[in-house]
């Protein structure tokens, strides 16, 4: 249930407390048995590790990051909105109305899920303008490209200076 495709988003579904993991099995079996691989990908609990100290020893326990949701990553169109809506346990995707709205790629990134980044189209040499972060509005100078970190090295002036930085492809565009 992992081949990726373009077009799909990640949404997040509201369920019943406790039954996260069951709504994940549950559409799982649904895409599976109704043969919609090819619109519906994946099926996420988001969690994080905790550690708890009983009794002078520690241990490592997940705990789910927002209880109540699952978030799944899918090409919206009737058929997937109904499928995921009906499922038992699902009490509706969150979103004004009827009408799920997905999650943006940064929102994706702070959840821990890989996001797919399209390869940037940058090259050693050419100008770029941070748009996000603390050099944001900076000029730079691209000095290096890392397609599979989505990282770009970048000498930017700052105080009289250039200065080397490391930057996301999300946090620069091309002048």
């Amino acid at each position: 249930m992992k081949q990726k495709s373009e077009g799909a988003k990640w949404y997040v579904v509201h369920t019943y407390s406790g039954h996260e993991n069951k709504v994940k099995v549950n559409i799982e079996k649904l895409v599976e048995n109704r043969g919609m691989q090819d619109i519906v990908f994946e099926v996420l609990v988001p969690k994080e590790e905790h550690i708890e100290t009983k009794n002078g020893k520690k241990t490592v326990k997940e705990k789910k990051k927002f209880p109540g949701y699952v978030i799944v990553h899918m090409i919206m169109t009737d058929e997937s909105w109904y499928l995921v809506r009906n499922t038992r346990g699902v009490t509706g995707f969150v979103g004004p109305g009827t009408k799920p709205i997905p999650l943006s790629d940064r929102e994706v990134k702070s959840l821990g899920v890989a996001v797919a980044m399209p390869k940037i189209d940058l090259e050693k040499g050419d100008s770029v303008k941070v748009i996000d972060g603390p050099f944001e509005n900076f000029m730079g100078s691209v000095d290096e490209i890392n397609n599979e970190k989505h990282k770009i090295k970048a000498y930017i002036s700052m105080f009289g200076r250039e200065t080397l930085v490391e930057l996301d492809f999300d946090q620069v565009e091309k002048v």
